[in-house]
């Protein structure tokens, strides 16, 4: 299981690190807002803890942005900020759950274990599958009879998670989501 740590203090992001592969997870840290942005945005996880205060764009810019644009991997904000507003205004925005700082290891690994288990139920619905064709909607794999097609995850002049670019050619996602039904009607 890949957990995505976001996390601008050096120690906490390496106390989490070390305590969660002790537990046999494999941990990537982000140290800005912006690099966790973009490592969710490019890569498979299947929990990303999300420290609010953050520098350059704050935790709740990205998980609002991620969330608009359809990531559903679970989120547990981890933070300092304790105040009710803050813990409504996380969970509104689209985390799963919200733990404040300092908290207990025990405590933070039995939410992971959690979200883990509702996780995996909600990204099996994202793959799309056509003969030899299979698509997984969230981490953007694209693979055709056993192999992986490679892809990037945007167009010079589009939004990112508007369009797929591959060796093939281009085609935009929501061409390739309206159009997967239709297509494998055809086919049948």
């Amino acid at each position: 299981m890949r957990i995505l740590v976001v996390e601008d203090e050096t120690k906490v992001a390496r106390a989490l690190q070390e305590g969660l592969e002790r537990q046999q997870y494999e941990v990537v840290v982000a140290g800005t807002g912006e690099e966790g942005f973009y490592l969710v945005s490019a890569e498979e996880f299947d929990l990303v803890i999300l420290d609010l205060m953050l520098p350059g764009r704050d935790g709740l810019q990205v998980l609002g942005t991620l969330r608009k644009r359809g990531l559903v991997t679970p989120v547990l904000i981890l933070t300092a900020r304790d105040a009710i507003e803050d813990r409504v205004q996380g969970l509104d925005k689209g985390a799963d759950d919200y733990l404040v700082k300092p908290f207990a290891f025990p405590e933070l690994l039995a939410r992971v274990r959690a979200l883990l288990r509702r996780g995996r139920t909600q990204q099996v619905a994202l793959r799309l599958q056509l003969a030899d064709l299979e698509m997984d909607l969230v981490p953007r794999r694209v693979r055709r009879g056993g192999k992986d097609v490679e892809c990037t995850a945007s167009i010079p002049g589009t939004p990112k998670d508007e369009a797929l670019e591959s060796k093939a050619g281009v085609l935009p996602a929501a061409c390739l989501k309206a159009h997967f039904a239709s297509i494998s009607a055809c086919l049948h």
